[in-house]
């Protein structure tokens, strides 16, 4: 870990917007969940939320060019609980769904706590989804085709809520938890070294500011005696 590398993942992850989010209602196609995952990463979202347990995580690998290492995808039987536990969070869901309610993206604010939901490739937002959603958005459209693909119309609406932020300077300041952003810039920074942690209920060992562990050697020495008891 070198020291620019270290100063630019706390750079990215100082930018990530915990308040926004995107659910994924059904969407089954591998190669459209990892487009979408890699515009999450680009504009900060840090978790999608995908309601399909057929989805397996090692199918996003590779397709996402790396992007699913810095984003935590969570996933759900069905959309009804995952929506509301979205909603109990504070999250406003947005569908990207056509109804009568529906209005032009660029309308809607996405400024506030919300979640982005997006439907599956062919049926769209399922009735379920659209009745738990608190607004609905559409991308006009001047051409003969009805919508465009889930991952495309997904970018073009995150990529208003990324000019709204900005404009307000969401970008410019911290919103993520002290104790979660260490936790965070550890597993970014030494994933491997996380993983061993995580599986053996360990705390991550310090980091200096330049992201190098802080006395590695009295760190290493209290995991073998703790193994060793």
């Amino acid at each position: 870990m070198t020291p620019e590398r270290f100063q630019k993942l706390r750079t990215i992850l100082s930018r990530r917007q915990p308040d926004l989010a995107v659910l994924a209602d059904d969407v089954h196609k591998a190669h459209n969940l990892a487009a979408i995952i890699r515009t999450c990463d680009a504009v900060g979202i840090p978790k999608v939320h995908l309601c399909d347990p057929d989805i397996r995580a090692r199918q996003l690998r590779g397709r996402s060019m790396g992007s699913n290492r810095w984003v935590e995808v969570e996933q759900y039987d069905n959309i009804v609980t995952a929506g509301q536990k979205l909603k109990d969070a504070g999250f406003k869901v947005i569908a990207a769904h056509f109804s009568d309610k529906a209005k032009p993206y660029h309308e809607l604010d996405y400024t506030g706590p919300c979640a982005l939901l997006m439907g599956a490739e062919k049926k769209g937002v399922s009735k379920e989804g659209a009745e738990l959603a608190d607004e609905h958005v559409i991308i006009p459209m001047q051409g003969m085709v009805q919508s465009f693909n889930v991952s495309v119309a997904a970018g073009i609406i995150l990529m208003e809520a990324q000019r709204q932020r900005q404009a307000a300077g969401l970008y410019d300041r911290n919103q993520i938890p002290s104790s979660e952003y260490t936790s965070t810039l550890f597993r970014w920074s030494y994933p491997e070294l996380a993983r061993y942690c995580d599986d053996r209920n360990l705390n991550y060992p310090k980091l200096d500011e330049e992201g190098q562990l802080i006395q590695p050697d009295v760190w290493y020495e209290q995991i073998r005696a703790n193994t060793s008891d």
